[in-house]
This record gives C-alpha cells, structure tokens and sequence, in this order.
C-alpha cells in the first residue's frame, strides 16, 4: 500500500493513499484531524496553563509525544499486519480467493470512505457535497487525469504485491520489499534532479547488500517451502512492485506539486480510477474464472480483514504518519521487520538462519541511516573526520554551543527524501 508521505519523508500509508503532508498544510482540519491537532495543542500546555516550552510536571506523557508514540505503534501493526495477513489468507487449505477481487474492493471501500468524510466536511450537505465534486472532479478535469498513471501503477502495484506474498515468506517479503527505498531515492535523483547525501549513498548499496544477502538465502533452501510457491516469480514480483512503488511515488509529488485539493479529495479521485482500473485487470487475469465461481469466491472473515486493513489501514496511516518524524518512520520500518520475522516463526514455521539474520540487519540499519536528517548525517561525517585528525572547528572556552538544527522540522534542508510510499498497503 503506498502512500505519498508528509514533507519529503516517507509514508506508510500504502499505494493509493495520499497522506496529509503530500497536500497544502491545514487540508484536513476540517474532518478526523480536527481531533488530533486539539490533543496535540493541548500537549503544548504546561502546567495551570503555562506556556510551551514550560514543562508539565503532572506525571503524565505530554500529548504531543504520545502522538508520536500513537504514530509509531499504528505505522508498525499496520504495516506488518497487512503483510502476515495476506500471507495467511493465501497459504490457507482450501478454497484460494481471487487477489484481483480483493484489490478492487479495496478500492470501493476507500473510495466510499473518503466521499463519507467529504460529506462531513461540508458538513452533511448534499448540495454543496455535489457541487464540490462536480467543479474539482468534472470543470478541473485535467487534474483527475493526471491521477489517472499513478492510479494505474498503485493498482498494478496491489495485484503484484499479491503476487509476490503468495509465493515469498512474509519475513523475506519485508525485507526485500524496502528496496522501494532504493527505487524511489533513484527516480527522485532522475525526475525531480534531488541530490543525496554520501551517507545516504552507503547506505542504499547498505540496503542492496542486506536484499541480495536475503535472497541468496532463499534461492539456497532457506527451509521447506509449499510446492506451490515459486520463490523467482516472488522476488520478480516484488521487484517490479518496488519499481512501481518508486516511480508512482515520484511522479505523483511531480505532478500534484502546488496543488490545493484536499487529502480526502485526492484519495476519493484515486479510488475512482484504481476501481475502475482494477475491473479491468480482474477481466482480463481472472475474468472467466470469477465469473464462474462468483466475486465472492473464497472469501473469509480473514480476507475481509486484509480488504479492510488495505482499505482503512492506509488512510489511517495517511492521518498518523503527520505526526511521524523520518527517524520514527525509519524506526517503524526497522520494528515491522522484526515483528514480521518474529510472527513468521511462529505462525508459519519460518527459519532464521545466520545469511537471513544478516541480511536482514543489514537492510535494517541501510533504513536507520537513510532516514536520518542531513544535519545528523553531517555530524555523523564530522565526528568519523575527527577521529582521525584533530577538529579544526572547535568551540572557543567559555562560548555557548551552535544552535542545533531540530530533526523534528519538515523543512527540506534538514529532512532527507523518503519514499512516499513505504511501509505497505
């Protein structure tokens, strides 16, 4: 599931969901984040109302870091959840559901979801409800169509991430599948002329190592696998997810660069085209066999819950991940890929062996430092530079230390450029 992140960092909100900070800052204060920037307002209280920075001494987690806390556990369950859920679904004995089906109900449900929260905004008036629509859907009809490529490669995207669940075990997935990373960091070199830093550099080849160790592992027999997963058309399939995830990502923030329609807005014209796309590609995959067996086919209370989870599991992160800083984001990666592993043990008998282990952390600290801001990167530089020679730049005695740049701030000359689109949907 990818999703256009806040600022330049990454999102998790997952294909085909845009998130808060992809739009005009305040584009959502009129529905669900009302209720967030209450409680984050009243964390910037002290104590009988004193002012921010003033501490609170009552005992209790300041609002605004409990967000933060809030932010990191949604980021996390959602994105392992979805991942150990699908892979549950359909390694299930008995009768398989269509994966074509799923995406497009997916779809359906967050399209109707974001027309809800719409309606809510013009506050349950249906006149202004449809003249809304009718002007930014219909009169501005060049911007619907230009989420109509990014609509297509989410959709296409979903269907691959099937795919590749059905046949890679859920850890490997997980690991493999953060070469989106990788993926998005190279287009937004080639189609937006971003720069990275050396460190940023190391450590996406730190990334492609970790992957490649990963898959050597798999391609040696990493444990018994099902006669019916095909370990090459898994990571053929996650590959070409991550090079959809990059490119949709990229050319997404392209294209939509000063736009002013709101997040709901842009999620509800996404859903419009990734149902209709996806109808298509469910006729021409699967189209005689679900219309022999029924839409229906196969499915669960489980495989509702994956629809569920692809459907209000990203536009929840979409709201959260505003709160998200890119070091917890890297963070909630790192963690998901534990969680994921961990789950897989026990739920489907994974074996970790020392080549997975390493791969794995591997992949897991290329994330680490990726995601660090450009100032931390720096002082990360500077200290490796005078560990070998003595610092040139050194403080005079009795002077205050420089000002520190927050790595808190969304400011592009501190943040590094994520992915829009990670953690999955």
């Amino acid at each position: 599931m990818a999703a256009v992140g806040s600022g330049c960092s990454t999102a998790a909100a997952g294909p085909g969901v845009v998130s808060a900070g992809a739009l005009e800052p305040g584009t959502m204060s009129a529905v669900g984040i009302f209720f967030w920037e209450r409680v984050a307002s009243q964390g910037k209280r002290g104590v009988q109302g004193l002012p921010w920075p003033f501490p609170n001494t009552s005992g209790r987690i300041p609002a605004h870091r409990r967000l933060k806390y809030i932010s990191l556990a949604v980021l996390v369950v959602q994105n392992a959840s979805l991942i150990l859920s699908i892979r549950y679904t359909r390694t299930l004995p008995g009768d398989r559901f269509f994966a074509t089906t799923a995406v497009v109900m997916a779809e359906v449900l967050k399209g109707l979801t974001c027309l809800l929260l719409l309606f809510a905004q013009k506050r349950g008036n249906v006149k202004h409800l449809v003249l809304f629509l009718h002007e930014a859907v219909l009169v501005q009809y060049v911007d619907t169509f230009k989420l109509a490529v990014p609509s297509l490669i989410y959709t296409l995207q979903n269907n691959l991430q099937y795919v590749a669940i059905s046949n890679l075990p859920a850890a490997t997935f997980q690991v493999t599948y953060q070469l989106k990373i990788l993926t998005t960091a190279l287009f937004s070199v080639l189609m937006l002329n971003r720069s990275l830093s050396r460190l940023q550099w190391a450590s996406l080849l730190l990334l492609f190592t970790g992957v490649a160790i990963v898959q050597a592992q798999q391609a040696g027999g990493g444990g018994p696998r099902p006669l019916d997963q095909n370990p090459g058309v898994g990571l053929t399939a996650v590959v070409a997810s991550c090079l959809s995830s990059g490119f949709a990502g990229v050319y997404f923030e392209k294209i939509l660069k000063g736009s002013s329609g709101s997040v709901w807005l842009r999620n509800l014209q996404l859903g419009l085209f990734g149902t209709v796309l996806g109808l298509v590609g469910l006729w021409w995959a699967e189209g005689a066999a679900v219309a022999h067996r029924g839409f229906f086919f196969g499915y669960t209370p489980a495989v509702w819950g994956v629809v569920l989870n692809q459907a209000f599991g990203g536009l929840l992160v979409a709201v959260v991940v505003k709160y998200a800083d890119n070091i917890l984001k890297g963070f909630a990666t790192s963690l998901s890929i534990v969680l994921s592993t961990v789950a897989s043990i026990r739920l489907f008998g994974f074996h970790v062996d020392p080549l997975f282990a390493l791969g794995a952390g591997l992949v897991i600290g290329a994330v680490y430092l990726y995601s660090l801001p450009r100032s931390a990167a720096k002082a990360i530089a500077s200290t490796s530079t005078s560990a070998s020679g003595p610092c040139t730049h050194q403080q005079p005695p009795g002077q205050p230390p420089p000002p520190q740049l927050s790595s808190h701030r969304g400011d592009l000359s501190t943040e590094p450029f994520l992915p829009k689109s990670v953690l999955v949907k």
